[in-house]
């Protein structure tokens, strides 16, 4: 059992990765594994369940077997619609699930402890939300949202026309919890080939880390209902 409340996963996969060519970042492999694979590792064993958020064919994503959930507002906004999606799909599928914790799909070395240190955060803050920050960086995509709010959500993006999660975030007096970036940034996400070689090296060092410490950071995760 885990010290938080119930915490739905969301990996937000639907950018167009223009400086990686096109195509969908998060089917990059990275040492054998796809970049989602090795997000959703990581993310799992934190949450009751996880989902994927893309738009298009879902059938591209069908190896991960996660639900894959489209935007629930049309012409593709950017990740605060995925962030509402996911949250009104939480209240229609998992409707005892209160939380749900986004990342992107392009961060394979999430900490084992982020769902957790999120909740910590916006519970000491007394605060609704909150998300990640690495040494002076704030990662606003990497966030624990209320399902309670998704009205408030869809109003901001359809009414008001917001777009940035870093405005709906502050909105709402979000907290922040914040990791070391030592011996590197787990939030790096990989945008350029060089970047993916970068994550290669990476995940090479946090490897034999698991290695010498005796945790691989995997565990089991229920499944969602489709």
């Amino acid at each position: 059992m885990t010290p938080y409340p119930a915490t739905l996963g969301v990996i937000l996969a639907g950018g167009l990765a223009r400086r990686m060519g096109g195509g969908d970042k998060p089917l990059l492999m990275l040492q054998g594994q796809t970049l989602l694979g090795h997000v959703k590792q990581r993310l799992a064993p934190q949450c009751g369940c996880v989902i994927l958020n893309a738009n298009g064919e879902p059938s591209r994503f069908i190896a991960t077997g996660l639900p894959v959930v489209a935007d629930s507002v049309p012409d593709h906004p950017g990740p605060l619609a995925g962030i509402l999606t996911a949250l009104e799909w939480t209240a229609r599928n998992q409707p005892a699930i209160e939380w749900v914790v986004s990342v992107p799909g392009d961060t394979p070395f999430i900490p084992a402890d982020l769902v957790e240190r999120l909740h910590a955060a916006r519970s000491t803050a007394q605060s609704a939300v909150a998300y990640a920050a690495s040494g002076p960086q704030e990662h606003y995509t990497t966030g624990l949202w209320p399902v309670a709010l998704r009205h408030d959500l869809r109003h901001a993006l359809t009414v008001k026309g917001m777009r940035r999660v870093e405005d709906w975030a502050k909105a709402q007096g979000a907290a922040t919890a914040t990791w070391p970036i030592e011996p590197f940034d787990p939030f790096f996400n990989i945008n350029t080939p060089e970047e993916l070689d970068a994550a290669s090296t990476m995940l090479s060092i946090t490897s034999l880390l698991s290695r010498r410490f005796g945790n691989d950071g995997c565990g089991e995760q229920e499944d969602c209902d489709d």
